[in-house]
């Protein structure tokens, strides 16, 4: 069992986690998978459900006494009772990403403590780029199923605000308010990325502000927010409060939130 109080050690665990069901989820992206609705309207492939399953069997190892909230198998209508301590799953983050094949969707695995995450994994296998984050923050290149080395990663932190600001949107989900919300706030170049690789360009320093007000669930923004966190950025709601989780009320929707690097950090 792994000590959930040594962030370092859950983050990397997790990454190893996302590394070894990344392997199915390659392998039905390099196929002519069939795309399904859920009942929510929203796509699902073999992907999603396939590297799941892996992705909860695995956690089982060292995190068995810990409920997971999984995108999937909370659709399936598996709802544990989170409270103080839980994981999130999501096994395909960006699921329009990968069906468009563009590469930009993500394996995403989170630790939530007091309703904050503490420690996670983002990794993107199509352009083979990962993100841990727990106590402090990494990055660097690993392949599909490859072990995971700390040796081999780059420590990462947000950057400090300068003359320009930078926000990234997503490729699938910018609107009116997004927008809004960047020009008032004097942003002077967008980029766009899709799934939780936004949350990630914040804390390598590649941009600045990562605003967000359309709806996400909790699965898809928590091992994004940790990592952010551990790389010295926060996430707050518009009006600058806490983001929070396991928000059982709303069925873990999230409302609004801003995600910050060195310009409000």
């Amino acid at each position: 069992m792994i000590d959930i109080q040594n962030r370092d050690s859950v983050a990397f665990e997790f990454a190893r986690i996302c590394s070894l069901a990344s392997e199915v989820i390659m392998e039905v992206y390099n196929s002519g998978f069939e795309v399904r609705g859920k009942d929510d309207k929203s796509p699902v492939t073999d992907a999603d459900e396939r590297a799941e399953k892996i992705i909860l069997a695995e956690l089982k190892k060292n995190f068995a006494d810990i409920p997971v909230l999984a995108e999937e198998s909370f659709s399936a209508g598996i709802r544990p009772q989170v409270d103080g301590v839980f994981i999130l799953v999501d096994p395909v983050d960006g699921t329009k990403e990968f069906i468009n094949k563009n590469g930009e969707f993500t394996v995403n695995i989170a630790l939530i403590a007091n309703r904050v995450p503490v420690a996670g994994c983002v990794y993107a296998p199509a352009i083979e780029k990962i993100y841990v984050g727990g106590q402090s923050a990494w990055t660097g290149d690993l392949s599909p199923g490859a072990e995971v080395d700390k040796g081999n990663l780059s420590d990462m932190r947000i950057r400090e605000a300068g003359d320009t600001l930078t926000a990234v949107m997503s490729r699938s989900h910018a609107d009116e308010k997004t927008l809004n919300f960047a020009e008032k706030l004097g942003v002077t170049e967008r980029v766009s990325a899709g799934s939780s690789l936004k949350f990630c360009l914040v804390a390598e320093g590649s941009a600045d502000v990562y605003p967000r007000f359309g709806p996400t669930m909790e699965w898809d923004t928590g091992a994004g927010h940790a990592v952010l966190a551990a790389a010295g950025g926060r996430v707050t709601t518009p009006e600058g409060n806490a983001f929070l989780y396991a928000k059982q009320d709303t069925g873990y929707l999230n409302g609004a939130f801003i995600a910050w690097g060195g310009l409000q950090s």
